[in-house]
């Protein structure tokens, strides 16, 4: 096996676990309402948790990673998971859930910072960067959905603490992937190629003065506010409306991880075809379509005192919302294409820090908002909130498309 091929695997690896990791904030979130004792909006505040951290360290990596090493950094990141996953099974509280979060967040910036930058180092063509990028973020989609089986694997409703059990896998996969990680070697860039950090952070404060990137990251914020939203409290409306049991909520959310992942496959298809502009508005339209046809089908579900806990009686409204994720995928992949495209090469990498960083935000407060619609307006209409994102959004991407071709 090829060192190339090696660092390669180990980028998947990494990001896989990553996936799952990031994307139980949802389960977490359900399963502390259960056992915690906690209400939507404490719950809501793991997102703070895992976003804040991304967002700090995602502004100072611009500088000191190159200064760490990548493969350091990775190191590092997949040492603090395993320490926290490890802290959520003897912890067995609100606030490990909380320690737990924040060390996924500090890590996951590490990470993509890292493997993003790498990619760049061992492709050789566009094409061959494209289909790296590409597959490594396939990877991730396929983590994702994997989370919402995993988790419901060790859960047993008669033993409340039987679900930690995961943290025991998740631990010795970021073990393995360590260990791979170390045993494979990488040439680093040489001192001479470190940027100061004045600059970097001096280009990120002169990039926010332009107009395009101004209402980008405003569409960008708006968009992860939407998606985190919905990711996040999914399992939560499955349980409180749709009336399903823990493990079907959590396991039937995997329907949006997949929808994501064939949403945005859907759209690298059609961007040969058709313009950018023309897909995110029809992709906009289609989900407040969705929004306001779908959800009301569930009025009547909220009455219902008897639980599902069978796949053959779920009703089929609980597979229709979900597929929203078809029509918000393409958004974010085509809104950085957008506002990269309009930028120098020099400039890409400052901004790759603003798309992190603003998104980051975006999805701590989409979900905040959600969880205080779900405590003040219940679980059947939290989701109703999605659709004054999702009209802003509309109006941003016409100003973004007018700001880019007169650029």
């Amino acid at each position: 096996m090829s060192s190339e091929f090696r660092l390669k695997l180990s980028l998947f690896i990494n990001y896989f676990v990553f996936a799952i990791l990031l994307n139980s904030v949802g389960i977490v979130i359900l399963k502390s309402i259960q056992n915690f004792g906690i209400d939507e909006v404490q719950a809501s505040t793991l997102e703070l948790f895992k976003d804040m951290p991304i967002a700090i360290v995602s502004f100072l990596l611009a500088s000191f990673l190159p200064k760490i090493g990548y493969k350091r950094a990775m190191l590092i990141a997949l040492g603090l998971v395993t320490i926290g996953c490890i802290v959520m099974y003897f912890g067995n509280s609100f606030n490990t859930s909380r320690i737990l979060f924040t060390l996924v967040g500090i890590s996951f910036a590490l990470i993509k910072v890292s493997v993003y930058s790498m990619i760049g180092l061992i492709t050789h063509t566009e094409k061959e960067h494209s289909s790296l990028m590409s597959t490594i973020e396939g990877v991730f989609m396929f983590g994702i959905a994997l989370a919402y089986f995993l988790f419901p694997a060790f859960n047993i409703d008669s033993k409340p603490d039987s679900w930690l059990n995961v943290y025991w896998v998740l631990a010795a996969l970021s073990t393995l992937s360590f260990l791979f990680l170390w045993s494979t070697p990488f040439k680093e860039k040489s001192d001479t190629e470190v940027v100061h950090e004045k600059t970097d952070f001096t280009q990120m404060f002169k990039l926010m003065a332009k107009l395009i990137v101004i209402v980008f990251v405003i569409s960008a914020f708006l968009f992860v506010m939407i998606e985190q939203g919905i990711m996040t409290w999914l399992p939560t409306f499955n349980k409180e409306v749709i009336k399903l049991s823990t493990n079907i909520s959590i396991m039937m959310a995997s329907i949006l991880a997949i929808s994501l992942g064939l949403g945005r496959l859907i759209a690298g298809l059609l961007t040969q075809y058709v313009k950018p502009i023309y897909i995110l508005s029809s992709c906009i339209i289609a989900a407040m379509a969705l929004v306001i046809f779908v959800l009301p089908q569930t009025a009547s579900l909220v009455a219902v005192n008897e639980e599902i806990s069978t796949f053959n009686s779920i009703p089929k409204i609980a597979f229709a919302f979900p597929l929203v994720g078809l029509f918000i995928s393409p958004i974010y992949p085509l809104l950085n294409s957008t506002v990269l495209n309009s930028l120098p090469i020099n400039l890409h990498a400052p901004m790759t820090g603003l798309i992190v960083i603003f998104s980051a935000l975006g999805g701590t407060i989409g979900s905040r908002i959600v969880g205080y619609t779900f405590r003040e307006f219940g679980a059947q209409n939290g989701f109703y909130f999605t659709l004054i994102p999702l009209v802003l959004l509309l109006i941003s991407i016409f100003v973004l498309d007018k700001l880019k071709r007169t650029t």
